[in-house]
């Protein structure tokens, strides 16, 4: 049965829709454990102190970080807990882009290089062909003692490679696609779709940064200098939306107070 990755909302403005997130795949590989060679008997691991070789319990574990100094700063699971930014637990439509515009070189990605001068032409017809037939290409190749399918495509000027999954790791989820309405008011699919445009712009994901990353690293600066952990706003407890003409008005509303301070913002910064 598919095991729940993730749980929380997504949020549509001031609709917000509670989730379950399930992997679409899953890999399908031969496992072998580490045994002694001696009988083929299962080994197990043991945490040992590097300062006295004694064995450590998993109770007794904390997390460290290695200041650029050389000093560990011990940092406690809880204590990233209070770090969780709301995206922990909602996913915000932050903006909507036009499909042809999402650039796949920020999925999982590996680049292709030439190392040698004798294979720089072919590597240029291929490339040359591909990119006057706008066409990716499907091909084998084992990573890891595991042989992957994966999709090599033209990209500025080079080719990239994508790894993806065979159909068998591909499984299906009880109920997905099986919930979407059909009850919905011509209204509500208009308004939808008006908020929707005002939040559409291009793919910028340049903008996009790693919130969770610059908490932690502001806890570990605050907490090798001896200083108290940073305080950061809780995030907003959601609940499914009943009224949506409501919640859409609202919606709309709030990102016209939002798009005139952020113009007025531009304003003043090409005044300064």
């Amino acid at each position: 049965m598919a095991t729940t990755v993730w749980k929380g909302f997504i949020s549509f403005g001031l609709v917000s829709v509670p989730v379950r997130l399930f992997s679409a795949a899953r890999y399908s590989h031969i496992q072998f454990h580490e045994v002694h060679r001696e009988g083929g008997h299962r080994v197990h691991q043991q945490l040992v102190s590097s300062q006295d070789n004694k064995v450590v319990e998993r109770k007794d574990l904390a997390l460290g970080y290695e200041a650029d100094d050389g000093k560990m700063v011990i940092v406690e699971p809880s204590e990233l807990r209070e770090l969780e930014p709301p995206s922990s637990t909602t996913m915000e439509i932050l903006q909507f882009v036009k499909l042809d515009q999402v650039d796949p070189i920020y999925f999982e990605t590996s680049y292709f290089s030439v190392p040698e001068e004798a294979g720089r032409r072919g590597y240029a017809l291929l490339l040359e062909t591909m990119e006057q037939l706008k066409i990716a290409a499907l091909a084998k190749v084992t990573l890891h003692r595991r042989e992957r399918a994966v999709i090599i495509r033209p990209y500025e000027s080079g080719l990239v490679l994508h790894t993806i999954y065979y159909p068998n790791e591909i499984h299906e989820v009880p109920g997905y696609g099986s919930n979407n309405p059909t009850n919905l008011k011509k209204q509500e699919i208009a308004m939808a779709e008006q908020f929707a445009k005002e939040l559409i712009e291009p793919f910028r994901p340049q903008e996009f940064h790693d919130e969770y990353q610059a908490r932690v690293l502001e806890l570990i600066k605050s907490k090798s200098s001896g200083h108290a952990a940073p305080k950061h706003p809780k995030a907003k407890r959601l609940a499914p939306v009943i009224d949506l003409m409501t919640a859409l008005k609202k919606s709309l509303a709030e990102k016209g107070r939002n798009t005139a301070r952020d113009s007025k913002l531009r304003k003043s910064r090409k005044t300064a």
